[in-house]
Formats: structure tokens, sequence, C-alpha cells
């Protein structure tokens, strides 16, 4: 192939790059990590890769399918999410606020990402300017993971949010990697976005939603300046009630 015709290199992959290698410097020796699932994420377990491969010593809990087979690739050691917790979780996200509020599950692994990111002592976002917004569902939807029995009921109980039946490029059903649905909802900006996450989640048929409010210490933000460190305070307690 000429190189009238290479692919250009992708400005936002090379910012998550850097976000994800900003958040390399919290990973200390001894430490039970909870890696990601997405693009950025992905940076991270390649880096973590890196300095398994140089030495450091570390045990990992993969929140997806996918990132369990790339931590393998890179042999770093991995265990189950036990009641010890973890000392660190470092993912992405599709929308963060000022507050540190989150929209995940863009990937469809929200549900385990909730679960190790609730566990960890310290949970890192590491994101790229692009996804910093005002108010959570500027430009996303958020995605609701449901049990797949009866979701044309519950899909019906949301219907609020005008959800759409989230499916594969080629037209099949998505299913999560715990055999679940995932409907994307429609919020539009959330002025109370913790109070939309305990409606939705109230209702049966729902298993997680795709809103991490108060679960989020830092976002390492990667822009054209360089990456900014934003830390958030904990006004609802570490975690969703």
């Amino acid at each position: 192939m000429s190189d009238d015709h290479a692919a250009a290199p992708d400005p936002r992959a090379e910012l998550k790059r850097e976000a994800a290698e900003a958040a390399l410097q919290e990973v200390q020796d001894g430490m039970r990590l909870g890696l990601g699932t997405g693009s950025t994420a992905r940076f991270v377990i390649e880096g973590v890769g890196r300095l398994v491969a140089q030495g450091l010593r570390v045990t990992a809990v993969a929140t997806s399918e996918a990132s369990v087979r790339l931590a393998q690739q890179y042999a770093i050691p991995l265990t189950d999410l036990t009641p010890a917790g973890l000392d660190l979780a470092i993912d992405g996200a599709d929308e963060v606020d000022p507050t540190g509020g989150l929209i995940k599950g863009g990937g469809g692994a929200l549900l385990r990402e909730k679960l190790v990111a609730s566990a960890a002592r310290r949970f890192v976002v590491v994101v790229d300017e692009t996804k910093q917004v005002a108010q959570l569902g500027n430009h996303f939807k958020v995605p609701v993971e449901i049990v797949r029995w009866g979701w044309e009921r519950t899909a019906a109980q949301l219907e609020a949010y005008h959800p759409t039946l989230r499916r594969t490029p080629d037209g099949a059903l998505f299913v999560t990697d715990n055999g679940n649905l995932i409907l994307d909802c429609a919020t539009g900006p959330m002025d109370q976005p913790l109070a939309v996450h305990r409606q939705m989640k109230s209702l049966v048929g729902v298993v997680e939603t795709g809103l991490f409010i108060g679960i989020a210490r830092r976002a390492l933000v990667a822009t054209t300046g360089g990456v900014k460190s934003v830390e958030f305070d904990d006004p609802h307690g570490h975690g969703l009630k």
C-alpha cells in the first residue's frame, strides 16, 4: 500500500495512551489491581504487562473476558474478586462530569466494571478531553444491563428513557459476559444522575446501570496540552447505595 493510502494516525488514540501512561505511575509493587475494558483500558493493560515483564509483582482482576485474554497475553497474573478488595482500579469512561460522575458501559462490561471499581480503595479514570461534559447524558446514552428473560417488560418500564436494545454490528443481540442484555437509554442531560440510577435500579429485571456516581476518586484527562489530574470529593459515600 502506498503512503497516499496509509491510515492517518488517530489523535484521540494517542491521547488515550498518554492518559493510560500517566495512570501507570500509580501502580506499585505488590498491588491488587482492577483492569478495565475498552480502548483506553487496553493501553493500561499493555502498560501493566510491560511493567510485569520488567519485574513488577502484581495480581489483577479483569472486568471482561476480552480484558482477561489481553492480560493473559501480557502474562499479567490474574485472580478473582475477593472480599479483600483491590488497592487500585483503572478504567476509562464514556462521559465524566465535573463531580466525577461517570457514564460507562459502551463496551458492555458495566456490571463487572462497577463491581471492580467499587471494590477498589482508589478508582482512577483515564479519558481524553472529549469525554468531559457539563452534565451526564449530554452526548451518551446510559447503558442498562437487564436479565434476558422478560426483557420486553423491563424495557417497557424504562419507556420514559426511550430504551434501545443493543445489537452487534451484524444485527444479533448483544449479550454481556454475564449472559444479560443491554438497553441504551436516552436520558438527556441529567441534573440528578444518582436519582436516575436509583429509579432504574429499583425496577425488577434491571441488573445494573452504567451510571457510576461517587465512586471515582481521580480522573487523568489527556488534552492536547498534556495530561491533567482532577481529584473528586465523595458526597455520596464510597460507591452507589
